[in-house]
């Protein structure tokens, strides 16, 4: 494990032009830009045509969580703007953050300030036309946040309404402008369902139905997980190696119905779409070899570390359908349909991915977690994908271009009709 807490961030970094990245998103999704890598074979194309890629037969991986509208807007009587940016919930009670946006009268959340020097007392508030009231008061401070309780009207409306009528979308901070009504729709994939992201699982929003319809159309099945996208996604590495850099973790649920459709589809080559995908599947690898040597999660909650796979040297006689049936039995013996944790998964240059063969993603922040995700998935030749990129006027980032990646080291078996 030492070489790979060795890493040193320096060596996963390219020059980006802010010129580069996306500001926008394109007025239609499928036709963004698709960058095609096959060991050293790049290829440029239009998205819509991401079918034409894809092996007959093989299975397609989303994220179908949703992206609330986690950033808040107040106005002191002075006039000074106050803007929270709503991360996580404290409560105990609300662990589970699906539970955390169906609270009612008031929550406690773990938020960002901006222009916080200029809210130094007092709460602070918002009303609508319709009648809603939202107030905000901090109750604390925590690492580099702080601790603010909300209080709504009404109150029978639950937190997610509040957002819904109050909030803004929540754009990566690498999009310096205002959120838009535009956002609201297009920072969301069409798949989206599960509320409780604060960043979108970018990758998924240039997928249209009829680009979902082609796909289908090619005898590819179409399997939903969940995994709540944090802002710890755009947290950049500050520290020169990684065994210095504190993972973020992100919650996911986990279907009993989904993973019983993965165990039966298990022998098929796996499309993934977005890292976010991955990391739930690879997570979802690593609870099963803990369930197998004998796991139980604390009051059904699992929880998967930044190192802990790097620790195990006996898991290579497990395969995915060895994992999956580990987790429908444990579920099945606690009579769960659901199960919900979190994951610190960190994936590193030279992690044996146990799970899929193929990568849909943008195009990332240079020196960021997700680089290097790319990186153990593609292999070293991840510069070659960027300069290209770079030199064909690619965009970059949320509301950038994609590309299709073949896995790093798997052999050449999947025969593109």
């Amino acid at each position: 494990m030492t070489s790979f807490k060795n890493i040193s961030i320096r060596d996963y970094t390219y020059q980006l032009p802010e010129n580069r990245i996306a500001a926008y998103p394109l007025d239609k999704r499928d036709e963004s830009s698709l960058l095609i890598a096959r060991q050293d074979d790049l290829q440029k194309d239009v998205f819509k045509n991401m079918d034409q890629y894809l092996p007959k037969g093989s299975i397609m991986v989303f994220n179908n969580t949703r992206v609330v509208q986690a950033r808040l807007l107040f106005q002191k009587p002075t006039g000074a703007a106050i803007e929270i940016f709503c991360l996580e919930p404290v409560e105990e009670n609300t662990r589970d953050i699906h539970q955390a946006f169906q609270q009612t009268a008031q929550a406690t959340w773990f938020c960002f300030a901006g222009n916080a020097k200029k809210w130094k007392e007092g709460s602070l508030r918002i009303t609508e036309e319709n009648g809603y009231k939202l107030i905000a008061s901090k109750k604390g401070v925590k690492k580099d946040g702080y601790i603010i309780k909300f209080e709504w009207e009404p109150k029978q409306a639950t937190f997610a309404e509040i957002l819904e009528c109050f909030g803004k979308t929540p754009l990566p901070p690498y999009i310096h402008r205002k959120a838009e009504d535009v956002d609201k729709i297009r920072y969301q994939t069409v798949f989206a369902r599960q509320e409780g992201s604060v960043a979108a699982p970018t990758a998924g929003l240039h997928f249209t139905p009829e680009v979902l319809q082609k796909i289908k159309d090619k005898n590819i099945e179409l399997h939903y997980l969940t995994l709540h996208v944090g802002a710890g996604t755009f947290k950049p590495v500050s520290a020169p190696t990684m065994d210095q850099h504190v993972m973020h973790a992100e919650q996911m649920v986990i279907d009993k119905q989904q993973l019983s459709n993965l165990y039966h589809s298990a022998d098929k080559p796996i499309v993934c779409v977005g890292t976010t995908s991955l990391r739930s599947l690879e997570s979802i690898y690593w609870l099963g070899v803990k369930l197998k040597k004998g796991y139980t999660p604390l009051e059904s909650f699992f929880r998967i570390e930044q190192w802990e796979p790097y620790e195990d040297k006996n898991n290579e006689s497990l395969s995915w359908k060895d994992v999956l049936k580990c987790i429908i039995d444990f579920m099945n013996h606690e009579q769960l349909t659901h199960l919900r944790g979190e994951t610190s998964l960190i994936i590193l240059p030279g992690y044996k991915i146990h799970t899929a063969h193929l990568l849909v993603t943008n195009f990332h922040q240079p020196q960021s977690t997700l680089l290097l995700l790319v990186a153990a998935f593609y292999g070293d030749n991840w510069k070659k994908i960027y300069n290209f990129a770079l030199e064909n006027e690619f965009r970059f980032l949320s509301y950038g271009d994609s590309c299709l990646l073949h896995r790093n080291n798997f052999d050449n078996i999947l025969p593109i009709p």
